[in-house]
């Protein structure tokens, strides 16, 4: 698609943060952890600085050279990772992000509690796409560009779909959706999905 994509650095931040906060606002999963157009508006921004910060101290973050898409991913080992993924790691969030909002916190235990963690997989966390800038291939490429590595190493990959019009976009690159489709409580459904390696094709 000739998308020039490099590796965010600390030095990206502010920039991924504005991004995602942009990308993410009007999310279902977003409305749902942050009700009301103007709490969310103040709060928001809080959160994805926090995703940003793990992504860039556990992870990595992928960005288009234009700055107008973001992915942030996570490297998940094989095996039984539960104190890992989960631990105090939701409430820590909740303190840092939004004390009173007990949906920062469950938001974190609820995506752990499907999250599968029996073989090492990549993790899409988080893929931002400037509303302006949204199906014009982007987020594709993005995904597209550290797929073709999973392929090429023969691993798994992992996501969960926020709303129907992103899962339709990963059922497109190989991605399925997995059993324990998850209801938020009075919420919107998030749809876990895995991705096997295609092996040959690169």
């Amino acid at each position: 698609m000739g998308v020039a994509i490099r590796r965010a650095g600390t030095g990206d931040r502010e920039a991924v943060v504005r991004l995602l906060d942009e990308a993410f606002r009007d999310d279902p999963v977003s409305a749902w952890v942050f009700p009301g157009e103007e709490y969310r508006r103040g709060t928001h921004h809080r959160l994805m600085a926090a995703f940003t910060d793990i992504a860039l101290g556990d992870g990595w973050i992928d960005i288009t050279e234009d700055g107008a898409a973001c992915a942030l991913w996570l490297s998940v080992p094989g095996g039984d990772h539960d104190d890992d993924n989960g631990g105090d790691g939701p409430a820590e969030l909740r303190r840092a992000v939004d004390p009173d909002n007990e949906r920062v916190e469950l938001i974190g235990r609820l995506t752990a509690g499907i999250h599968p963690a029996d073989r090492s997989h990549a993790y899409l966390w988080m893929i931002g796409v400037a509303p302006q800038r949204q199906g014009a291939g982007l987020g594709t490429a993005l995904i597209e560009h550290v797929l073709e590595r999973c392929d090429r190493e023969g691993r798994a990959a992992y996501l969960e779909a926020s709303n129907a019009r992103s899962r339709a976009l990963y059922e497109r690159l190989g991605f399925t959706v997995m059993d324990g489709v998850l209801d938020l409580p009075d919420g919107p459904r998030m749809w876990p999905m895995w991705r096997e390696p295609r092996r040959g094709k690169r």
